[in-house]
């Protein structure tokens, strides 16, 4: 038996603040607050002046392996996450090859049974012409988080643009369907018409081209299909006050069949950064006008949008300075989340306690994960140790991602990770890695 004390800590579970101690006994809580001590050896963690929270469990990000490993792989940037305290991660399907079946899903779940410090699960892509993959799936739904669907900006043979294609998606899978939401043909059509009307296209030009109603159009129609086929939808990286009208907060999460998602650059970043940061903040869809953020924290706040994320999505420092027409569209961002939004803890805008729900407890519902995103006795021992009065500001000497480099340089986050634990194990403390173990595949309770 392998026990584990974190002391005098302030838990931050469930709505509420609770001082004391946590045990955990091999990879899960055994039990939580009071004064606790255990026969025998058990490693001692001090808390005090610290908040022991859920690992953040991240459903949106792009790890490059395989295929795209000279930006990141599964590795490296799970490591970076657990630096973050995210421990817990949903990748996307948008490798080389894409993993639009089930054999080339579960490759990437080998990978990452051998090289990945925190929790993993990952999606199957979906194509015009694979749909008797995702039936296969539907075999294994609590072994998968989900089907992802292009409906706008893929990479590969991902675009799924069939219009019987799309009826028979919706209508076949028995597992949550996760959508990135741009109409292709609206955005399309506005970079012809910018591009002949400019000539020299800049990065402060794509929220222009991927406006408010690519965004508004793509989700619309995911909805109206998701309700005609009676399908769990979560729509990813809402970045629009429009689509805001989408969403309700009149049903309890648990109840809703329609979900959204927001990312952590949408609610930090606006329009008006391009002109300091250019390509680092070119993103689909894309960052917009500030207007834009303020609604979207409106619905974070009021439970129209359900969780936060970050769409990961490294690349290389050269394919971001390429012009603007060739440069990649993607942030480097899971290293960053928790700190990040502890920022807007620190300014007020939002609890530490609706943070945590958002970042760990409603994923964990959204997608019906087995016995992770809470601190309940019984649970995986997914926590993280964080001390919010230890500033530290980000850049190249403590970045972790394989592209080094992130768009939040030179920005001062108000917490420090002190201790990342994934299934029990102390895998992050005081800024070195006990990699002596791997995270484990996350499963689903779907029956």
């Amino acid at each position: 038996m392998q026990h584990t004390i974190i002391k005098d800590t302030c838990i931050v579970n469930e709505g509420q603040e609770i001082y004391g101690d946590l045990l955990i006994t091999n990879d899960r809580i055994e039990k939580i607050g009071g004064n606790i001590d255990v026969k025998g050896k058990a490693l001692e963690i001090d808390g005090r002046g610290q908040y022991l929270i859920p690992g953040v469990i991240d459903d949106q990000v792009h790890f490059r392996e395989p295929g795209l490993t000279h930006k990141a792989n599964i590795y490296t940037e799970a490591k970076a996450a657990i630096a973050g305290g995210t421990t817990s991660f949903m990748e996307m399907p948008n490798t080389f090859p894409p993993a639009t079946s089930l054999d080339l899903l579960e490759q990437k779940y080998a990978i990452a049974q051998q090289s990945s410090l925190a929790n993993y699960s990952f999606f199957m892509g979906s194509s015009n012409d694979n749909l008797e993959e995702i039936l296969k799936a539907n075999k294994q739904k609590n072994d998968i988080c989900g089907v992802k669907i292009f409906m706008g900006s893929s990479t590969g043979n991902l675009l799924v643009n069939n219009p019987l294609s799309l009826e028979n998606i919706f209508g076949s899978s028995e597992m949550l369907i996760a959508t990135h939401c741009e109409d292709e043909a609206i955005f399309s059509a506005r970079f012809q018409e910018l591009k002949k009307n400019k000539g020299i296209l800049t990065p402060s030009d794509h929220p222009i081209i991927r406006n408010e109603e690519v965004c508004f159009e793509s989700s619309f129609k995911a909805i109206q299909l998701a309700k005609r086929n009676g399908s769990r939808l979560h729509i990813l990286h809402i970045s629009t006050e429009k689509e805001l009208q989408l969403f309700t907060n009149m049903i309890p999460l648990k109840d809703k069949r329609i979900t959204a998602e927001v990312c952590v650059h949408h609610l930090h970043f606006t329009a008006d950064d391009y002109e300091k940061l250019g390509n680092r903040i070119k993103c689909n869809p894309a960052i917009k006008a500030p207007h834009h953020r303020e609604a979207l924290w409106k619905a974070l706040l009021d439970d129209r949008l359900d969780i936060i994320a970050t769409d990961h999505a490294p690349h290389t420092w050269e394919e971001k300075q390429e012009d603007y027409e060739h440069a990649h569209a993607g942030l480097p961002l899971v290293q960053h989340s928790l700190q990040l939004m502890l920022h807007y803890v620190k300014e007020g805008s939002i609890s530490i306690s609706k943070m945590v729900e958002k970042m760990s407890h409603a994923v964990a519902d959204c997608f019906q994960i087995e016995n992770r995103g809470y601190i309940r006795e019984g649970y995986f021992a997914d926590l993280v140790l964080v001390n919010t009065n230890q500033p530290q500001t980000i850049g190249k000497e403590n970045i972790l991602y394989k592209c080094g480099w992130s768009p939040l340089e030179g920005f001062t986050v108000p917490a420090t990770i002190n201790y990342t634990f994934v299934n029990g194990h102390p895998v992050y403390g005081k800024g070195l890695f006990n990699e002596s173990k791997w995270g484990a595949r996350m499963r689903f309770n779907r029956d």
